[in-house]
């Protein structure tokens, strides 16, 4: 993700180096020693690694470099050492670093004007993405590491996923996406002076089941069917040709947008946005009885039985609520296409949750901002979310559970615009 110009990746330790450090660790605890910071633990051992792993290159370089035929002397030799410190996310290590009579060693572990290891790049936008600004991270480094990072240092490290952004954005995608979801969230951005602008938000599911994020945009104004059109065609000229189901949530306008783009799509209006945009037109108090009866409608095995069970839920409180009755009535060409399905396939189609999921991440990496100086770094931070990995499973990436049943229900019902 990072610049990798100036920056150095460890070699992955053995499990004896592991365990020997884990034996260390805990004679330092016990004996009061700093396991991080200048002085702690954690750099010795990260310069002991350095210093032999520059020893070693040196060794083999100069023995590369073989024996002069006239004189019967090494061609090249060792020259000394020269000092330098680098920051690890350990802190900075002041380590030692060989060299040669001829000047021609150029080190890979620590190489010539690097200054950070791999991972303290990875460490500053991990801490981007999260929502810190550049003077908390520098802040958070100098208390935790006793690391001095500049903010110029820190902002030139999160600029430099801005090319490889850009490429993310205009990326070739593939033909047949059997489902999409597509959403918005609003944002603070200065725009002259600060104001909520729309980012459009599009997920995707391929043919084999992965879920990426095909696209974002910050749009002007309020969200609209009209701009959607107009960034839907944007994934079509970058390769999307067909989709079989688009779900979003009920914006007025939308069915149209998408049919623009693509024909044959069936636009399937998410179910939880539908119903918590009834919950809103009724009294808390009611909620117990409301929910469940609405529950029995989109659970319902067949479009007939679910068509039954609406008609005895308007019997009920379409007095009391008829703004409800009317919504229910509006959407429901949108509503009932997942009907179609069984329970396993309806749980991937029937909700935009994947991507309101993404969207939670978003909003929390932009809460601690406030809002964002320019448009570009709040896609930046957005980039940054979506490309972090979360440990144990939680990205917003990856292969979607159960997907090999959706899928088949899918050729089925789609099965002449489906190539594998």
């Amino acid at each position: 993700m990072a610049d990798k110009k100036n920056a150095v990746q460890l070699p992955r330790p053995s499990a004896a180096e592991v365990e020997f450090a884990q034996q260390l660790v805990e004679r330092a605890k016990a004996d009061g020693v700093s396991l991080v910071g200048p002085g702690g633990l954690l750099a010795g051992i990260t310069r002991t690694v350095l210093e032999s792993a520059l020893d070693a290159e040196l060794d083999a370089h100069l023995d590369e470099a073989g024996v002069d035929e006239t004189t019967g002397r090494r061609a090249n030799v060792r020259n000394g050492h020269g000092a330098k410190t680098v920051q690890t996310e350990v802190g900075p290590v002041r380590i030692q670093v060989p060299r040669d009579r001829v000047g021609s060693f150029t080190p890979r572990i620590v190489p010539k004007h690097a200054r950070r290891l791999d991972g303290f790049n990875e460490a500053i936008l991990s801490l981007y993405a999260k929502g810190l600004t550049t003077g908390e991270i520098s802040a958070h480094l100098a208390d935790v590491y006793d690391a001095d990072v500049s903010r110029e240092l820190i902002s030139r490290v999160t600029d430099s996923v801005l090319d490889e952004m850009e490429a993310w954005r205009q990326r070739p995608l593939d033909r047949i996406y059997p489902v999409v979801f597509i959403d918005a969230l609003v944002m603070k951005i200065r725009q002259g002076q600060v104001a909520n602008r729309p980012v459009y938000v599009v997920v995707g599911i391929s043919l084999d089941g992965e879920r990426d994020v095909l696209g974002m945009w910050a749009g002007s104004g309020g969200e609209g069917a009209k701009q959607w059109a107009g960034y839907l065609t944007e994934l079509r000229n970058r390769g999307v040709e067909d989709v079989f189901m688009v779900c979003s949530d009920g914006l007025k306008g939308m069915t149209t947008a998408i049919e623009q783009v693509w024909p044959q799509a069936v636009h399937q209006q998410c179910v939880v946005h539908l119903v918590r945009a009834s919950l809103r037109y009724t009294n808390r108090k009611d909620w117990q009885k409301i929910t469940p009866a609405l529950r029995e409608i989109y659970t319902a095995p067949t479009v007939a039985a679910a068509e039954a069970r609406f008609e005895a839920f308007a019997a009920e409180f379409g007095d009391q609520y008829p703004a409800v009755i009317r919504l229910w009535r509006t959407s429901w060409p949108q509503f009932v296409p997942f009907l179609d399905y069984d329970h396993e396939v309806r749980k991937v189609l029937y909700t935009t949750n994947i991507i309101e999921s993404l969207n939670a991440r978003f909003r929390q990496a932009a809460r601690r901002r406030g809002h964002f100086p320019t448009e570009q770094a709040a896609m930046k931070v957005l980039y940054l979310v979506v490309q972090q990995k979360r440990k144990g499973g939680g990205s917003i990436t990856g292969r979607v559970y159960g997907w090999a049943k959706a899928l088949n229900a899918l050729i089925l019902a789609y099965g002449d615009r489906i190539t594998i």
